[in-house]
């Protein structure tokens, strides 16, 4: 009985003092308990800098894309839906100890399981990639745009599915994390597995790829199963890829080189961009229609409001097809 009592005082202890620390952490880096002037000055700066660079996420250089891309390049803008997701970002990042509880599970849990599955677990870390707007501005179609399918692979929790989803009469997932599955099926999608939506017997009229490039272990074979699998001629591709291109694939709680590691070329967006329409699209059977530059949001934590990665969001369509739009 003795042990434990003190295991469990132990355990406690160990628990407060963590809760202690992460305060502690919290308050050092909210800028008004920062003393030294210089470092004060340094803190304010990087706080101006995280809140102003709207514009940098959506900047590009046409002129440094390919010849044949040049043309293809739609210019995107903070807009209404993108500024409510920030929005409601920072207003879950401010219950503290919600943010505590949850820095306590992704703790204890991070080296057994995904930090993919914890997020699925506890309900945070939704992603925004692009806006109703912007979805329907890359693909050229109009808000009241209907088609029969849509396959969304690496789904996550379904809130950018959802988005899509407006414009089809069945949604189909794919998702390999069991807690983000749970999510999809109260949504009512149609889960598959990661091997069953190539063998389906139909064809997609559009097929989302996600920021999943560079996270799977197979890319181009990937890529060829999906060009096999969207209907002919108006079927299309919408892919997002983080970029500078930096592939790992997530087992359990380590990541690991894939086996297919694609190597992309360039120093800026532009070049990475041009190096993965001339060399990897092309391989795969696929030629752009549109590109945009957007910031591939996340809910953030108790010390960031959000998370954000450079994406290069592309509308794709089998080589050999017809040049009529989605629509």
């Amino acid at each position: 009985m003795c042990h434990l009592q003190l295991r469990t005082l132990i355990f406690v202890a160990w628990v407060l003092g963590y809760i202690a620390f992460l305060l502690s952490v919290r308050r050092m880096w909210t800028g008004k308990y920062v003393r030294s002037p210089l470092v004060r000055s340094l803190f304010l700066n990087m706080v101006t800098e995280s809140e102003a660079p709207a514009a940098e996420w959506y900047r590009c250089t046409p002129d440094l894309l390919g010849d044949s891309l040049r043309p293809l390049f739609v210019q995107s803008h903070l807009d209404s839906s993108t500024k409510a997701f920030l929005k409601r970002s920072a207003e879950k990042s401010s219950w503290l100890f919600t943010q505590l509880y949850h820095s306590f599970v992704s703790t204890v849990l991070s080296p057994l399981v995904s930090r993919t599955s914890i997020n699925g677990f506890l309900g945070r870390g939704s992603m925004f990639v692009f806006s109703a707007d912007q979805f329907q501005r890359l693909l050229q179609i109009s808000p009241d745009w209907k088609a029969e399918r849509l396959l969304d692979l690496g789904a996550g929790d379904g809130s950018v599915t959802e988005m899509m989803g407006a414009h089809f009469r069945e949604i189909y997932a794919t998702e390999v994390s069991l807690p983000m599955r749970w999510h999809l099926q109260r949504r009512n999608y149609k889960l598959l597995g990661i091997d069953e939506w190539q063998q389906t017997g139909f064809q997609y009229d559009v097929i989302s790829c996600l920021n999943l490039l560079d996270r799977c272990n197979d890319p181009l074979h990937l890529l060829q199963d999906i060009r096999q699998m969207l209907v002919p001629k108006t079927g299309r591709l919408i892919l997002a890829a983080v970029l500078p291109f930096q592939p790992y694939v997530e087992i359990g709680g380590r990541w690991e080189r894939p086996k297919e590691h694609l190597k992309i070329k360039g120093k800026t967006w532009e070049e990475q961009v041009t190096n993965l329409s001339n060399e990897v699209f092309r391989r795969a059977g696929f030629e752009v229609e549109a590109v945009t530059r957007l910031p591939y949001l996340c809910e953030g934590d108790m010390y960031s409001d959000y998370y954000v990665l450079d994406d290069a969001v592309f509308v794709l369509k089998a080589s050999d097809g017809t040049k009529e739009s989605a629509h």
